[in-house]
Order: C-alpha cells, then structure tokens, then sequence
C-alpha cells in the first residue's frame, strides 16, 4: 500500500464544513472597503527575494529565519511573499500607481513564513491588508483605524483594544537609539540571546520583547516620546484628537515598535486576551520611506493587515458558530422525477438566486434520500415521485418545524419556496 502524502506541517485545508466561515468574513471585508472607496489589488505569490530584503530588512527574523527562498532554472532566486506591503510597494512602483496620486487600496490571501506553528501562528497564513499612499496628514492615519473598529464592530467582536505609538522621523530615532544602546549596554547582563543580536542589528525590536526577566529593565528604559521632532510629535496629537472625536478608545503603548525595518511615525496594533500568546490580531503604521527605498518617488504612506485565521478563531473563541446549511433538499424518487426535478430546480435558481438548494443526485430510496436532506441541515425536504410528477405538483415536509405535509403545485413552488 502507497504511502499517504499528507499536508505539509503548518499548511493547513481549508474543509467544506469550515469554508462558509471564510466566505462570510470576506464578503463583510469586501463590502466594507468598498463602502470607504478602497479598490482591491492582487499581487503574485512569488516575487524577488531582494524585494523583501529591500524593504523587511535583512538583519529581521523574516528575512533571516523564516522566508520561503530558492532558486528557479534561470537562477534567480525567488521568494514566497511572507507579507503584503513590499509587494503592493512594487506593484503600484512598477505600473505607476503611486507618484503624485492618492491611492486608497486592499488585497487578501495567503503569506508563506517558516515559523514554529501552533494555534494562531501557521507556515501559510491568509492576509488581509490595507495600504494608502500619497497622503502625508494624519487623518488618514485615523482613517485606517476607524476601518478596524468598524470591522470589529461588524463581526460582533469583544474586548479588542488599541494600542498606539509614534516612532518619529528617522532622523529622531537614528539619535534615540544611541540613547537606547547605551542604556541596553548598562544592563547588558539581563539581555536574552534575540536581545543581544538586536542590540547591534535592530535595537528598538529589544523593546518589543516579551521576555519577563526583561521586563522592568524596559520598563525603565528611555522612550522614543522624549527624543520625537516636532512634526511627528504635532501629527501623533492630531491623530489621538480625531481618535478622541470620534470615540475610538487608545491606549498609548511606548513599547510598540512593530517588526519591520520600514515603519516610521504612527504604529498601531489591535490587541485581545483571548486568543492567549497571540494576543495581536491586527497591526499597521506608516513607511512614507519606503516607495523611495523601492526605486519609486518619495510617497506618504500607512497601512495594516490582520491575520484571517485568528480573527476567525477570536470568532470561534467568541460566538456559537452556524453552520452552513442549505434552504431547499430535493427528493427525487425514479428516472423520470429526477428529469423533472432538474428542470424544476434550474427554474427556481434562475428566478431565485440566493436560496441555498441541493438537487439530489444518484438514485434512493425515500428513506435514505430523507436522511441526507435531514442530514445538509435543510429546512424543507421538497418530494417529487410518481404521484406527484402525474399531478403536477411537489409535496412539501418540514424538516425543523412540526407541520404537517402539504401539497404545492409546480407553478406555484417558487412563490411557496421565497415566503
């Protein structure tokens, strides 16, 4: 006997009974970024390794542990997308999208990253992101906030809050992190191991870790709040003021510093205690240096993207899930109802196209044919045999209400299938 191939360790399907989940989540994403004006773009899965390289930067866990790298026949080599910005970076460099133009877009699929897997945390994820470029003022900082609460308040989530932070110009943090390496430097003894790499490569990610020895020496460390320019400092008071105007509740968080390489000024994250250590579910900022660091026009720009997987299971963890069922099972009792059957379900599809239908197909008893539609969750069991078919009607039996059976014609099942 063959082996069996199973998935590739986490790399996970997708199965029937979970799939309507998906569909939901995506048709409220779909409809609620076209009620803000937001177009979708689609960017390949494959793209240049220097892409990410470029952009993520090389000295991050991304780049250096857990991109999808090789090498195609040409010998280029290639790299499965771990994240959605430096690809819609390029995308909107390459076809001249974004130099002196306002660009309000979305895009959803899967990201590769070789990490360790565990709940929350797979190899092939699904991304949904938001990107706007060409707008420098932090209105649109807040705009893309609102989206999330928006969502969060259209899926029927609980307990999610903001967290907020600004990094400044890069001409500020470059000095805050002389100030920040020698303080790390004076407590060089408690640093964990990520915490001494970073110290030479990427210091503000030392902030971010979630060490607990750590802890309270960061707690104490300086904060990039006291070393801010004023421009980023008058447009991180802005954004809080329109946050404040229009309800959303913040808290300011100065250990937020995200971990890629191209964030600058606003950074945000959404956070919940129920999904345990991956509490984040959502997370953005601005990069207005990196369409210039891509080979583009120096360009202004914010985003954030969430991971499907966990806000479907914050979904899970949150609310009774339904399962996803069918309206109308159709029983077909003998070669010429099952004719007959195809003609009348085509008919009420064509005049009815949101009612959810299953057509019964190879052959059956009655018993048997009762059990699948009891089985797919349908509401009425629609019945045609012989009797039926020679009087031109259907009989109707209810599946999850008690009443009796009745009888209804084959003009009229339409009209009877829509009240």
């Amino acid at each position: 006997m063959a082996k069996l191939i199973q998935s590739i360790r986490g790399m996970h399907d997708v199965l029937p009974d979970d799939s309507h989940r998906w569909q939901a989540f995506e048709a409220i994403i779909r409809q609620l970024m076209a009620t803000y004006g937001y177009k979708e773009i689609r960017m390949p899965l494959v793209e240049s390794t220097d892409l990410f390289c470029r952009s993520i930067g090389e000295v991050t866990d991304i780049v250096e542990k857990e991109m999808y790298t090789f090498e195609d026949r040409n010998g280029d080599k290639l790299t499965l997308r771990p994240e959605g910005t430096a690809s819609c970076v390029r995308a909107g460099v390459q076809h001249g999208l974004l130099y002196n133009q306002v660009q309000r877009l979305w895009y959803s699929g899967p990201m590769f990253r070789h990490e360790r897997p565990q709940k929350g945390r797979y190899r092939q994820f699904h991304q949904f992101g938001v990107e706007t470029y060409g707008i420098a003022t932090p209105d649109i900082d807040a705009e893309l906030i609102l989206i999330g609460a928006r969502l969060w308040k259209q899926l029927g989530l609980k307990g999610i809050r903001l967290e907020l932070n600004t990094l400044g110009s890069n001409e500020a943090r470059t000095e805050y992190k002389k100030v920040l390496v020698d303080y790390l430097n004076q407590h060089k003894e408690l640093l964990d191991e990520d915490s001494l790499r970073r110290l030479t490569t990427n210091p503000l990610r030392v902030l971010d870790s979630k060490n607990p020895a750590m802890s309270e020496m960061l707690d104490n460390a300086p904060t990039l709040f006291d070393h801010l320019d004023e421009e980023s400092r008058q447009q991180f008071d802005k954004l809080k003021t329109s946050l404040e105007a229009t309800g959303v509740e913040y808290t300011i968080n100065p250990r937020l510093v995200r971990g890629l390489d191209y964030y600058c000024k606003t950074v945000f994250e959404w956070v919940t205690d129920d999904l345990g250590a991956q509490g984040t579910i959502c997370a953005g900022g601005r990069y207005d240096g990196l369409v210039e660091q891509l080979g583009g026009k120096a360009t202004p720009a914010i985003g954030f993207a969430l991971g499907m997987e966990r806000i479907l299971s914050l979904l899970e963890a949150q609310q009774e899930q339904k399962a996803d069922s069918v309206d109308v099972y159709l029983v077909l009792l003998g070669e010429a109802c099952e004719l007959k059957g195809l003609q009348l379900a085509e008919g009420i599809r064509e005049q009815m196209p949101e009612v959810k239908m299953i057509t019964h197909c190879g052959g059956g008893s009655m018993k048997s044919q009762l059990k699948k539609a009891d089985k797919s969750g349908a509401n009425i069991a629609v019945i045609l045999g012989e009797d039926e078919l020679n009087n031109k009607q259907v009989t109707i039996k209810y599946l999850r209400e008690r009443k009796d059976q009745k009888t209804v014609g084959f003009n009229e099942l339409a009209t009877f299938i829509a009240a």
